[in-house]
């Protein structure tokens, strides 16, 4: 009977152990899907130009508005970025701009316009 009351609370320490283990490496994954908007203070340079200028329009290859990004939903910035990426979204400087991407950064510049103001 003693080897009983040993081994299965050893057993549970180690199945709470191992569920912890998972559910952090879980975590872990999770964040590295996410943006770091710290990360993207280096890749808003390229964004700035035109979406930081209240007003701006661009005038190529046609006059047009360029929106303000600063506090617009993450998700949809990730979405624009990719139809843009993919070419199911079309203009001329965003379509160079997306295609030089990766899905971590724009999964980083989505976080960063996200939290402006």
């Amino acid at each position: 009977m003693k080897l009983r009351t040993t081994v299965m609370p050893t057993a549970s320490l180690f199945a709470v152990l191992l569920s912890c283990a998972a559910t952090g490496a879980a975590h872990a994954a999770d964040a590295a899907k996410g943006g770091d908007a710290q990360a993207a203070r280096d890749k808003v340079s390229m964004c700035i130009g035109c979406h930081g200028i209240p007003g701006y329009k661009a005038s190529f290859p046609e006059l047009y508005h360029v929106p303000m990004i600063a506090g617009q939903n993450a998700k949809y910035i990730e979405s624009a970025l990719n139809a843009y990426k993919k070419g199911e979204r079309s203009h001329p400087t965003m379509d160079a701009i997306a295609g030089t991407l990766s899905d971590q950064d724009i999964a980083d510049l989505a976080a960063y316009y996200s939290n402006l103001k």
